[in-house]
């Protein structure tokens, strides 16, 4: 008698591997290249290096997707329908990396973070089940709304501009900086000009938050917005992507994109391990990356079981640090090849759920997907020339809907009976408001520990897992997580 295949392990038709594939990939996306575009920026680096960045993101995506999907023998792998992608908790410290250190140097000291608290995750992967008592939904939905408030100055500055650059909102008057330079002509005639004197801007930029930007910002709003309100099934899966797909359009109509860099872009090119030179590892950004690791294992942890149940497929133990296991090798991939931590995408979690296809193999066709994208360079290109401003429009929608998640696991938090969850929360959420309010308030504390302490995220994780220790107790548990995970809509 024939052994029933069970539908996770289920082979499907080609056409049908690729149509659904396809779909995981379409519901991705807007996501998957968000990461690379923020941190290429936030180093400053060259058009081109960023438009690398989004290829080797595209393209590892794709092989950590297979990775964990199709599973690596008994230590690697869920074996279960899930897409990899760069997680939203690792944007706060690595900017605050990039700021601190511009350029290619930046790119290597973030790179040999994410090396080494990939390697230590693979370590601490058999450990988690013994963490996740210090994370109940009162602590995840707290992080995760952090994560979401934090991301949205990214997206609001994408709107309006930069608070510093060619698109501050104010510029230095070029006539204060021809009679500071006719004074320095003038040698012993007028005292000497103290070092390090510089103009401050006064006059107001027309780049800044300019009437164009903003209206077309609310277009690609308001397109994501109709389709979210009545698309239906998959459409309404891919709003933020149609909308960033018609404000490019638009964009493109009215001159706002130069697509000199797309036409020398090359139709194919592999994508090169340590493009920027080989990784530096500090101690400190290590250790930060580790806490960010945590983290993110902590939040897949939800997505497995809710996966798990989703599916069918109960998962054991052993699977489970196999799943977590790649996400640590997933991140040290990701930092050898030019890109960010990784874990499972919780759009395409939901996406099973939506669809009713369990079948482990879609996710295999996706990540294949993903990898062909990836070796496009026109691909990369085309997106890193999209003007910021209409990505600033679906951010407004990608990073609050991280914030909402986060509001819709703590409304399962008792705040009624346990007052002390109001503190947990509360002051969670003002430390985490220090780095965004207050960006220079770490100036007279040790300049190593900066990136440990610039990110509200990880002041976020860190206050609400002590807070709920002293509160609480250690109480969290697998349905805990599981419920956490089954109400998060994205990353």
């Amino acid at each position: 008698m024939a052994i029933a295949t069970h539908p996770v392990d289920e082979v499907l038709p080609a056409p049908k591997l690729f149509t659904l594939g396809l779909q995981h990939v379409l519901v991705m996306y807007a996501g998957a290249i968000a990461v690379p575009l923020i941190i290429g920026r936030a180093l400053a680096l060259e058009p081109r290096d960023v438009a690398f960045l989004i290829s080797a993101d595209l393209f590892v995506c794709g092989i950590v997707s297979i990775m964990q999907s199709f599973g690596m023998g008994r230590y690697f792998g869920i074996k279960l329908p899930v897409m990899m992608g760069v997680t939203f908790a690792s944007v706060g410290p690595m900017v605050s990396m990039a700021v601190a250190n511009p350029g290619p140097d930046g790119a290597r000291i973030i790179f040999g973070a994410i090396i080494g608290a990939g390697a230590i995750a693979i370590l601490l992967a058999p450990l988690m089940s013994r963490l996740l008592r210090f994370f109940p939904p009162v602590v995840t939905g707290t992080i995760i709304l952090v994560i979401g408030v934090s991301l949205m100055r990214v997206g609001i500055n994408w709107i309006f501009g930069n608070p510093v650059g060619p698109t501050a909102p104010r510029l230095v008057n070029p006539e204060h900086t021809a009679w500071l330079d006719s004074l320095r002509g003038l040698g012993t005639a007028v005292p000497p000009i103290p070092e390090g004197l510089k103009l401050a801007p006064t006059v107001n930029n027309p780049a800044y938050a300019s009437i164009s930007n903003i209206v077309l910002s609310l277009v690609v709003l308001g397109v994501v917005v109709g389709i979210a309100r009545f698309g239906r099934g998959f459409m309404s899966n891919i709003a933020v992507l149609v909308g960033i797909i018609v404000g490019g359009i638009i964009a493109a109509a009215l001159g706002m994109m130069d697509f000199h860099k797309v036409g020398e872009a090359a139709w194919f090119a592999p994508i090169t391990p340590f493009h920027f030179g080989t990784p530096v590892f500090h101690v400190v950004p290590i250790i930060t990356m580790t806490l960010v690791m945590i983290v993110v294992m902590i939040e897949s942890t939800g997505m497995f079981l809710a996966l798990s149940d989703m599916t069918g497929k109960k998962i054991t133990p052993t699977e489970l640090s196999a799943g977590l296991r790649m996400d640590g090798l997933g991140t040290i991939l990701g930092g050898m090849f030019n890109t960010f931590p990784y874990t499972s995408f919780s759009q395409n979690v939901g996406l099973v759920g939506v669809t009713g296809v369990r079948s482990r193999f879609v996710c295999v066709a996706g990540g294949a997907i993903m990898i062909v994208l990836g070796l496009i360079p026109k691909m990369g290109a085309l997106v890193e020339a999209l003007p910021t401003v209409v990505l600033g429009g679906a951010g407004v929608v990608m990073f609050g809907m991280v914030a909402a998640t986060g509001i819709r696991i703590l409304a399962a938090v008792d705040f009624k009976t346990s007052r002390n969850n109001l503190f947990i929360v509360a002051i969670s959420l003002g430390l985490s408001m220090i780095p965004l309010v207050a960006p220079d308030f770490e100036m007279w504390l040790p300049h190593a520990i900066e990136p440990l302490i610039d990110s509200g995220i990880l002041l976020a994780a860190i206050s609400s897992v002590a807070l709920n220790m002293i509160f609480n107790g250690a109480g969290g548990s697998e349905e805990d997580l599981r419920a956490a995970a089954m109400a998060d809509g994205g990353h």
